[in-house]
């Protein structure tokens, strides 16, 4: 596996313009409820843990989506650009955004449970349910929203 190197990326417009170092070229995909609604589709990812750096905040919207977690995103275009869990300050970049996209591996699918019938992805991938999302990254106490 190579080491992690920074990219760049940004959002449709250009208002928005990022570097971070995923932590590798995994792709995860999120189908929570709250994630299909705000990105017409599952949210697709990459890790980027705390190195996601925004160039110019001028542009970008922060939007708490629950106690825990919030969603950037361009006040521009509307691009959704990450999902960060306030907590950890973990963020988790869209996959589309980078300006680099050759050689990701779509290895996880996260609320598997909530995903609808009428898609499914034909990949090979590692499957978690909401129930265990939130336990392995929920603050405190937290069993119910994302």
């Amino acid at each position: 596996m190579a080491s992690a190197q920074q990219q760049s990326g940004g959002c449709l417009c250009g208002a928005v313009r990022f570097t971070a170092t995923p932590a590798d070229r995994d792709v995860g995909a999120c189908h929570c409820s709250m994630c299909r609604r705000w990105s017409a589709g599952p949210f697709l990812v990459r890790d980027c843990g705390t190195s996601l750096k925004i160039e110019d905040k001028a542009s970008l919207g922060v939007y708490r989506s629950s106690e825990w977690a919030e969603r950037g995103f361009c006040k521009t275009c509307g691009t959704p650009l990450y999902y960060r869990l306030i907590d950890k300050d973990l963020h988790f970049v869209s996959a589309e955004a980078f300006d680099d996209l050759k050689d990701y591996a779509f290895t996880s699918q996260i609320f598997i449970d909530e995903k609808p019938a009428y898609y499914d992805f034909a990949n090979k991938t590692h499957n978690m349910t909401g129930a265990e999302v939130f336990a392995q990254f929920a603050p405190g106490d937290s069993a119910n929203s994302e």
